[in-house]
């Protein structure tokens, strides 16, 4: 069985895998002085990350790149990022804008037609400049008088249809002054380091993810309910 020694790209990912330990590396060290998951420093964070404005140049760049729809949304007041969504398998309107409230639901979705969607996530910490992608999915299933949308993440990028738009993504941060970390070296805890009251919180150890980016588990299944009586619906266009 052939492995990474075998590869001939070997080289250049260590190349780019030293960058980035560099990179996380320097920014857990000014980030979290005293090694204690839930206490980052508010000095060494403020306006050390990715911002909106960039966040939003990034997305209609990756859409114009990637032939794809992209969608920026501001992470939550726990998150410490925010959020681009890449459409790879689906259609308009997609559940990312039925769930945000920006489009209506098709008629034939609430009588009870299930739909599946595919997507790139990138995650762009607000304290440092440094982004991730996870490979997720929403699904939308009619259950009683609900219409209920399920995000559902994965820690990294898996399936081999997205790979080809993982890379081409990943290439473009750099011109953003943007360094990436692999969800697969960052979805481990972290050494040497507290977790403070996160196994409390969330029943597991803090992953390195969680001290950039957001603080629930990478694979944490985000569902949202719409009433089917209070859903806006708009009929399907005619066939031409």
């Amino acid at each position: 069985m052939s492995g990474c020694d075998n590869c001939g790209e070997k080289p250049g990912c260590d190349d780019r895998k030293g960058t980035m330990f560099s990179a996380l590396d320097e920014a857990l060290r000014r980030l979290y002085p005293r090694k204690r998951w839930g206490e980052p420093d508010d000095a060494a964070r403020f306006d050390a990350g990715i911002g909106e404005e960039d966040g939003q140049a990034l997305a209609e760049e990756l859409a114009a790149e990637l032939d794809a729809s992209t969608w920026f949304r501001a992470g939550t007041d726990e998150e410490y990022c925010d959020y681009i969504y890449i459409l790879c398998v689906g259609r308009e309107p997609s559940l990312i804008q039925i769930r945000d409230g920006e489009a209506p639901v098709p008629e034939e979705l609430a009588t009870g037609e299930p739909i599946r969607e595919q997507y790139l996530r990138v995650c762009l910490s607000t304290m440092a400049r440094v982004a991730g992608v996870q490979q997720v999915a929403l699904s939308m299933d009619r259950e009683g008088d609900d219409l209920v949308i399920r995000e559902s993440p994965r820690a990294g990028v898996f399936d081999a249809p997205f790979l080809r738009r993982f890379q081409r993504l990943v290439a473009l941060l750099p011109a953003y002054d943007i360094t990436h970390l692999d969800f697969g070296d960052i979805s481990m805890p972290l050494e040497g380091y507290d977790p403070g009251p996160y196994r409390e919180l969330y029943g597991t150890e803090p992953h390195i993810a969680n001290y950039l980016f957001f603080p629930q588990p990478s694979n944490t299944v985000v569902t949202t309910l719409l009433e089917v009586a209070d859903a806006p619906l708009t009929a399907a266009a005619p066939a031409p």
